[in-house]
């Protein structure tokens, strides 16, 4: 008998979430209205902010977009980010007219260098996007201290991070921004979306402006029962508001965070248990200070020392009904920024090594024990061809 394929990044999706859309569709209201404002002051809850501090938007990729506009940021700027993330990160800050300016990663963490951090500040630089890689946070005192003695902006990529905590402060509190992202792969899913969190509630303020066509009003406000209400067009804003309908799945998913945590911690540390004597390079394990989100569970596959590619060992993985992912070729990788930078893999050598041998493993909360024995089985029967 053949067993199902086991879909990489696969949602947990319940009852609940399924209820709750299909209230939401017999309510006659699909666009941004009651759902999105109850998400967003859940999700503000959870956070420790006030609903005025918080907006939700269609992406992450919105979220940085808007947030990045937010702090000012324009042409001729630069902002120092990591070249070990989604293309999302290095695109924001482009579509702003600003430069990304790539800092290496710490290869044991794979986040950002703050050590490094500080060789590439110019008298341009107005702000660092660290990205809290596959859920772990950034060494957050580290980067808050060189933003505060150069004055910079932080803007929080917290799309792997919607649980992580450093040293009791929740990701994407510490920072002027936090953005998140409720992508169908993340730790709560809204199908398509994104948060923006700000520690000012000015700014938010002009995010919710901007989202929806710098518009004074959402639809919500115009045609609900209180009768119809006029808007003006303030400033050129973009497409970006979230819908009732993807804010009906989010709700009940951030209700079983914590539960959800619980599960991909326990799958995680499974692998980390299983795996460790193998030839490949597990994750080290998060310090006590932090509160890893536990979004991806990355293997480095060294072909010298596993005597097996990292694409040839994706192929058997897939052959063996089991989904993978990469995450992430360094962005000095892709042509276009190779074109339009002049960025080269050599540029950043510890990011450009791993992205050539990185491999995400399933980490869902809806495997069942089989489910990851048979994952850990495959790894083993990969390796041993």
């Amino acid at each position: 008998m053949t067993l199902p394929f086991i879909v990489f990044g696969a949602p947990d999706i319940a009852d609940d979430e399924i209820r709750e859309v299909l209230a939401t569709m017999q309510s006659g209201w699909l666009g941004t209205g009651p759902r999105v404002a109850a998400f967003e002051a859940q999700f503000a809850a959870f956070k420790g902010l006030a609903p005025e501090q918080v907006a939700a938007v269609n992406s992450c990729s919105a979220a940085l977009h808007l947030s990045l506009l937010a702090a000012g940021i324009e042409q001729g700027d630069e902002v120092i980010t990591t070249p070990l993330t989604f293309c999302a990160t290095a695109n924001a800050i482009l579509h702003v007219g600003a430069t990304p300016v790539l800092v290496d990663i710490d290869p044991l963490t794979m986040n950002i260098d703050p050590a490094e951090i500080e060789k590439k500040i110019t008298s341009r630089t107005k702000a660092l996007l660290p990205v809290h890689f596959a859920g772990l946070p950034c060494a957050m005192d580290e980067i808050i201290d060189i933003a505060t003695r150069h004055r910079l902006n932080v803007i929080e990529d917290c799309a792997h991070a919607v649980e992580a905590t450093y040293r009791g402060r929740a990701a994407g509190t510490m920072g002027d921004f936090g953005c998140f992202s409720f992508y169908a792969t993340k730790n709560v899913t809204t199908g398509e979306g994104g948060m923006v969190l700000a520690r000012d509630p000015e700014p938010i303020s002009r995010v919710r402006r901007m989202a929806l066509h710098g518009m004074t009003r959402d639809a919500w406000k115009r045609f609900s029962a209180d009768g119809y209400k006029h808007y003006q067009v303030v400033e050129l804003g973009f497409k970006y508001n979230m819908m009732d309908l993807q804010a009906a799945i989010g709700i009940h998913q951030l209700k079983r965070v914590e539960r959800a945590w619980e599960r991909r911690k326990a799958i995680w540390q499974r692998y980390q248990t299983a795996l460790s004597g193998l030839p490949v390079i597990c994750p080290n394990e998060p310090p006590v200070h932090v509160r890893h989100g536990y979004h991806l569970y990355t293997l480095l596959i060294d072909e010298a020392r596993c005597g097996i590619s990292r694409d040839v060992f994706m192929g058997q993985m897939a052959a063996q009904g089991i989904g993978v992912g990469v995450h992430y070729l360094a962005l000095p990788e892709h042509p276009y920024y190779q074109q339009h930078l002049g960025w080269h893999p050599d540029d950043t050598p510890y990011a450009t090594a791993i992205g050539r041998q990185t491999v995400s493993l399933p980490l869902s909360p809806g495997l069942t024990d089989d489910e990851v024995e048979r994952v850990i089985k495959a790894v083993v029967e990969a390796l041993a061809n």
